[in-house]
């Protein structure tokens, strides 16, 4: 029996950003999908959970100038254009979110659909920095593959073909053919995750900076306290935390003593090489900065007029009990 064809679930030439992103809490896209399966480097499972569940507004997402997925969004077209000049394909925009037949938190909205091609059916148009770049080095990262996939599970079309402008100036094109058993295992994990949604209890924190910015956001802190001293799980893990705490701290005094070493062999020097490597050492360029001791002082209205206020952050802090006495790290 051939695979079901995907459920067109709304026009998108209809709808405003907001109603866009209220769309996409509905379900996971294929943007959405190595996050929640703990795959994605820049976002946790725990912080798409808070998307999801509306716990933090993702309505300025993408729109920073700083930030690249805003030029990836801007530049998709471009991207588009030069794939059908690079490959001789032809390529339309597909305006809806689509749907999975059977699994209806699977969403998808695809960058192009390729015209005319028995061997291949959809188009991701990818842009990628000098940073970014070093990901593509071995083809295309396990996230935009995961992504992909997730397209083709939806869709139930064969292959995609990944357009990535590298550096603003190279174009590579990498295809990427249906995985039945990545499909079938991400179909689960992805269930696993939408599970938590549904039944709006947090997955577990994976130890991401992603991870991390969530539970900031999703605990703000009180004045109650919690007994775990009966806990033999989280006892464990506690210690566990506090011996690699004493280690990390040793050794980061062994690399300050490694470095002072060679800065004192380099001496005014600003390069050094060795048999395995190079460093360097540069002094960086003068920069200006404003005294607010100073400006306070003499300008004291000024200085209460832009001043806002800034909430506090809750502070990690940990004390074990030896028999020394309370030790805090």
């Amino acid at each position: 029996m051939g695979r079901r064809a995907a459920l067109r679930l709304v026009d998108t030439t209809k709808l405003d950003r907001d109603q866009w992103l209220e769309v996409r809490k509905g379900g996971i896209g294929s943007s959405d999908a190595a996050a929640a399966i703990g795959l994605n480097p820049y976002k946790s499972p725990l912080e798409l959970w808070l998307e999801k569940t509306g716990r933090v507004d993702a309505s300025g997402d993408h729109q920073s100038m700083d930030d690249p997925r805003f030029w990836g969004t801007l530049l998709e077209p471009y991207v588009a254009v030069a794939y059908q000049q690079k490959t001789n394909r032809k390529v339309r925009k597909l305006n809806a979110v689509l749907q999975h037949p059977t699994y209806s938190f699977m969403l998808a909205n695809i960058d192009r659909e390729v015209v005319g091609a028995e061997d291949v059916q959809i188009l991701e148009c990818k842009t990628a920095g000098e940073y970014g770049s070093r990901l593509w080095q071995d083809g295309v990262p396990e996230y935009v593959q995961i992504q992909v996939q997730h397209q083709l599970a939806v869709t139930g079309k064969q292959a995609a073909d990944v357009a990535v402008l590298l550096c603003g100036q190279k174009l590579e094109v990498h295809r990427i053919e249906r995985d039945e058993e990545v499909i079938a295992r991400l179909i689960v994990l992805e269930a696993r995750f939408w599970e938590h949604v549904e039944q709006d209890t947090p997955p577990p924190a994976d130890g991401s900076e992603s991870a991390a910015r969530a539970l900031r956001s999703l605990y703000v802190g009180n004045d109650t306290s919690v007994d775990f001293t009966g806990d033999a799980e989280l006892s464990a893990a506690f210690a566990d935390l506090v011996s690699l705490r004493d280690q990390i701290g040793q050794l980061d005094k062994q690399a300050e003593q490694l470095r002072q070493r060679l800065e004192e062999s380099m001496g005014d020097a600003s390069k050094a090489l060795f048999a395995k490597g190079e460093i360097t050492y540069r002094r960086s360029k003068d920069g200006t900065s404003v005294d607010l001791k100073r400006l306070a002082q003499a300008h004291p209205a000024i200085v209460s007029e832009f001043t806002v206020e800034r909430p506090g952050s809750r502070r990690f802090r940990i004390v074990s009990y030896t028999e020394e006495g309370a030790k805090s790290c």
